[in-house]
């Protein structure tokens, strides 16, 4: 396995000359996040992935969590790490300073936890999650609970897990059975939680659960659903009645212990109701669109990795004589044109979910800081419609290309000693937990597409459609094919966003037939608007001379590839759409 070097000048590009990071740093309370600032964070980040969490993947993967007399222990060099992050206040880092976080845009966060997925995986789930249920306490606890848990859960010293899901209720939240009895001033929570990333380790004095419980009087579905914190020790430093049954065996992430919990074997465990009874649902969408960012991101992550190692191994293989090869004698396997076509997928599918990611990170911070209200609702508009896709198209993609890394290696790649196929196997979670690709797909289509007859989504599409005209028309072959692509995949998807408003009065069977190649469809289009601003910010600059080591060619170079072979799949997308749904739909059951 080889080792993971932070692709620093990838990200430091995406980041200021392709999102733009002068505006995201100009926002009110980020004046300390200077491009020197996200230089530093950048830097000593990717030396911890690359010197700290990256040594451990494999080790994770081979020596897992595993639960020994009831406790949960992480693998070994797990605590020493957890240590860095929690000693240099990393876990703070997109957090307000009043509760010991650095204040710092969530777009440096994300360009961090970006290294951090890649170099292992397993482990950064952890502080994954926590963010999260930092980020849903602060939005929606008490002043007493935000003072007892925030500044611990900022720091590490405390984790932090989301639980939804129970055995019969699976995705479907409205079968939750949980239940949370009051007393006094607090409540006693009975039931089973499955799928709890970290429900229970050794890395952290305490673990807080947020939890989604019924109350006695809660109507029936997802309006009788209510959030609690339930810690793992109790103030008085006595032991909830919390406790981890096993942990899931899994088919990767062998070092993130997947837990089943169980609530209240005895005398129920001790919660704290968050924000109002039966708001439970909305409370907990904070946490879980976080985490859908985070696992997309993750897509990207192991994508990245899957990638270094399969263009590393390419350069060293020698195997056969490619065909037009001039040299004497053998060469290695990247000369051949099929691995070039390969490794060039990936390339430009990691720098198009770079692009989704890093814009997504960037409308975060806008909607939460921006002094004007307009802009921070059109920027929560524009991170709501991207959610699905960073989501569910980028892990679908990560998982693609961690298959196409295996492929690269040929049979070494099925070899676990190489590690390519640790990083498929770790893939193969990204596009289930925290909601399918088909969850992500009836996202975008139900909820951000017809809620308004497809007028945001032809907004974005006109958008896109203006860009790729202004790069038609500029003297640059290469340019040209971009923006002709651009051009012909917007109109197929604006094609596409019409045909699905007009079923929305027919048989509605249709547009969830139609949900995940109209996932896909957005995800391509999507990817190539960030290729193809990443083209014209790199033209601009060969034109200006400033391409001394080719960075810049090699930016345009991989917006064409992905102009040419994966922008027009859109049009066989789109028919898949329009002519196939029906097609869905006409199978007899009793073939199936």
């Amino acid at each position: 396995m080889t080792t993971y070097i932070p692709p620093l000048r990838d990200i430091r590009f995406t980041m200021e000359e392709v999102v733009g990071l002068d505006a995201i740093t100009a926002l009110p309370g980020f004046e300390d996040a200077t491009s020197e600032t996200a230089d530093s964070i950048l830097t000593e980040a990717g030396h911890i992935a690359e010197g700290v969490l990256s040594p451990l993947n494999r080790a994770g993967d081979e020596d897992g969590a595993r639960q020994e007399n009831g406790v949960v222990r992480t693998t070994p060099g797990w605590k020493d790490a957890w240590a860095t992050i929690v000693e240099g206040g990393w876990n703070g880092l997109p957090f307000s300073p009043d509760f010991g976080g650095m204040g710092l845009p969530n777009l440096f966060n994300h360009a961090v936890h970006e290294m951090w997925q890649a170099a292992n995986m397993a482990f950064t789930l952890n502080p994954m999650l926590t963010q999260g249920a930092v980020n849903a306490l602060s939005l929606y606890g008490s002043e007493e609970q935000k003072a007892y848990y925030l500044p611990k859960m900022v720091t590490g010293e405390w984790t932090g897990t989301m639980n939804l899901t129970e055995p019969q209720a699976g995705s479907d939240l409205a079968a939750i059975r949980t239940k949370a009895a009051p007393e006094g001033d607090k409540f006693r929570l009975s039931g089973q939680k499955i799928f709890i990333t970290y429900g229970d380790h050794d890395l952290a004095d305490n673990i807080i659960h947020l939890v989604l419980a019924r109350l006695p009087d809660a109507p029936a579905g997802v309006k009788g659903i209510s959030l609690f914190v339930v810690p793992k020790m109790l103030p008085d430093g006595s032991r909830n009645d919390v406790k981890c049954v096993s942990l899931e065996h899994k088919l990767g992430i062998h070092g993130s212990p997947t837990a089943v919990m169980s609530f209240g074997d005895h005398e129920g465990a001790l919660g704290e109701l968050v924000g109002q009874p039966h708001r439970g649902l909305e409370y907990m969408f904070v946490m879980m669109n976080h985490a859908r960012l985070a696992v997309g991101l993750q897509g990207l992550a192991i994508a990245e990795r899957a990638y270094q190692q399969a263009r590393n191994y390419a350069r060293d293989r020698v195997q056969g004589k490619p065909v037009g090869w001039t040299g004497s004698g053998p060469a290695s396997i990247v000369h051949h044109p099929d691995v070039r076509r390969l490794l060039m997928t990936m390339k430009s599918g990691i720098e198009a979910m770079r692009g989704i990611h890093y814009t997504a990170a960037a409308f975060s911070d806008i909607a939460h800081h921006h002094p004007e209200p307009n802009a921070r609702y059109e920027a929560s508009q524009r991170l709501e419609f991207l959610t699905p896709i960073a989501k569910g198209w980028c892990t679908e993609l990560g998982q693609h290309i961690a298959s196409l890394g295996v492929q690269v290696h040929g049979g070494m790649g099925y070899i676990e000693e190489t590690g390519a196929a640790q990083h498929l196997r770790d893939a193969r979670i990204t596009t289930i937990y925290e909601g399918t690709t088909a969850i992500q797909a009836n996202d975008l289509v139900y909820r951000k597409i017809l809620r308004d007859k497809g007028a945001f989504a032809h907004t974005l599409l006109a958008e896109i459609a203006a860009l790729a005209a202004e790069l038609s028309a500029d003297g640059l072959a290469s340019l040209q094919a971009v923006g002709t692509r651009l051009s012909e995949a917007a109109a197929a998807a604006a094609r596409a966003v019409n045909w699905l408003v007009g079923q929305t009065g027919e048989d509605p069977r249709l547009a969830a037939a139609a949900a995940v190649p109209m996932l896909d469809l957005t995800g391509i289009l999507v990817g190539g608007q960030q290729v193809a601003l990443a083209a014209k910010v790199a033209k601009a600059a060969m034109d200006a001379g400033r391409d001394h080591d080719g960075f810049y060619a090699a930016k345009l170079a991989t917006a064409h590839f992905y102009a040419e072979h994966t922008l027009p799949q859109a049009a066989a997308l789109e028919r898949t759409i329009i002519a196939g749904s029906a097609t869905v739909m006409g199978v007899d059951e009793a073939i199936l």
